[in-house]
């Protein structure tokens, strides 16, 4: 795949890990595509290690999808944690 289908891909499976996780969260859709675009490497690097399968295979393969929707969710919730601690500890 290229670039282009990378970021397409980035950026509507990040925004499906919000429309998944919904909250207030810092980023905005730079940090959403970049969410979604390392996700999706995420997931299709979990999909290889775990289960030994190629999740990674085209742009209309579903599991290229469900493979960045899932790496996508998890690196939410750890942008979630990382910069939810920052902000918690402001001082009045």
């Amino acid at each position: 795949m290229g670039i282009i289908a990378w970021i397409i891909i980035g950026l509507l499976a990040g925004a499906i890990a919000k429309a998944l996780l919904p909250g207030k969260d810092p980023g905005g859709v730079i940090v959403t595509m970049l969410i979604g675009v390392l996700g999706g490497l995420l997931g299709g690097w979990l999909g290889k290690v775990l289960f030994g399968v190629d999740s990674i295979d085209g742009f209309f393969e579903v599991s290229t999808w469900i493979a960045a929707i899932v790496g996508s969710v998890i690196l939410l919730v750890l942008y979630r944690v990382v910069t939810g601690n920052r902000h918690s500890h402001r001082h009045a």
